[in-house]
């Protein structure tokens, strides 16, 4: 199950040293809005790893912090900082290699 999160709940993953993947996303986005399903999909076998979305329109603080120019971008985040990163729709497949990728 991917949840929709803030800023607050952002930095409080990043505090806990967990490990999770962002899903960067805008509900204006055509891409984003295909990739969603995929996320959600994904997210239910892989049930040890904390899945998480983030709308930039809504939490513009954290899009610049992290300098995200263009959605949809997902990142992975380990021990408070980003291992990997991915822009753009990827399939089912491509999302379970970026897990691979990312160590998860």
């Amino acid at each position: 199950m991917v949840k929709e999160i803030d800023a607050k709940e952002f930095k409080d993953l990043l505090d806990s040293k967990k490990k999770f993947v962002c899903d960067f996303f805008a509900t204006w986005c055509g891409p984003c809005r295909m990739l969603a399903p995929v996320m959600e999909k994904v997210s239910v076998k892989h049930p040890d790893i904390t899945f998480v979305k983030m709308d930039i329109d809504k939490n513009m603080e954290i899009a610049v912090e992290y300098g995200i120019m263009s959605i949809p971008l997902v990142m992975a985040f380990e021990g408070g900082q980003d291992v990997n990163k991915t822009l753009g729709f990827m399939p089912e497949d491509e999302v379970e290699d970026f897990l691979t990728d990312s160590g998860f």
